[in-house]
């Protein structure tokens, strides 16, 4: 059930806000992120909305958000939403095209990869600003000794291998991130999309990048948990 305590006689009530006026995050012109939550419109209930655009490739960092559910609807262009089970410890992927959904409950770990250009979605969440926990983080502020510890790891490896993770990543890979570039390139020469499963037969969408550049954007802490914004809210 949604919930405001606005009052609707108050001459600031606001009933409408136009998105690309709160920009959460942007990697380029093809790749970036608008939010909406109670900041910016303040007679939302236990509801919020990431607007998304992707190109080719490009993922939404595996993350999950401790205190939403999130509804990812394809507006255009195509992607796969892939979430991990943990009652079945199963990795489940779900190719989504326009006019379809894919479900993620609250807490569960995933990620969308966009599989065509021009890619649109929107993730609705039912908090009024949901929170916000990236893999990135999770992997830069564990201490290397800590993983390589539990996991009989070599640390020095570790260290190096996570040592260009130094902020938040929100949407991958980074644009600097030549591995990525490279593969990119040659793919466009070479590769077909399959058109009944959404995705490029040359299987790139379920990989991840190696290097990491970060956005400018910096956290803020909310009770347990991690959100995101600036001024006006989420983003």
């Amino acid at each position: 059930m949604a919930i405001s305590y606005m009052d609707y006689t108050s001459p600031y009530v606001q009933f409408t806000y136009d998105l690309s006026d709160n920009l959460f995050f942007k990697k380029n012109d093809r790749n970036y992120i608008n939010a909406l939550s109670i900041k910016q419109l303040n007679t939302l209930g236990n509801v919020s909305l990431l607007d998304i655009y992707l190109s080719t490739g490009n993922i939404v960092e595996p993350h999950y958000h401790q205190n939403a559910s999130e509804l990812v609807y394809c507006v255009s262009g195509a992607a796969v939403v892939s979430l991990i089970n943990p009652f079945t410890q199963e990795l489940l992927n779900f190719p989504i095209r326009p006019g379809q959904v894919a479900n993620v409950p609250q807490a569960w770990w995933h990620y969308e990869i966009a599989t065509v250009d021009n890619t649109h979605l929107l993730a609705v969440f039912d908090a009024p600003i949901p929170e916000f926990i990236g893999g990135s983080d999770l992997l830069r502020l564990t201490p290397a000794e800590v993983l390589a510890h539990s996991y009989c790891l070599d640390e020095a490896k570790v260290k190096e291998t996570l040592a260009p993770i130094t902020r938040t990543v929100f949407i991958g890979p980074p644009h600097d991130c030549k591995k990525y570039q490279a593969r990119h390139q040659a793919a466009d020469h070479t590769a077909h999309i399959d058109q009944s499963h959404g995705h490029p037969a040359y299987g790139y969408s379920y990989q991840h990048p190696q290097k990491y550049d970060f956005p400018q954007q910096q956290p803020v802490i909310i009770g347990n948990g991690r959100a995101f914004a600036n001024s006006n809210g989420i983003g």
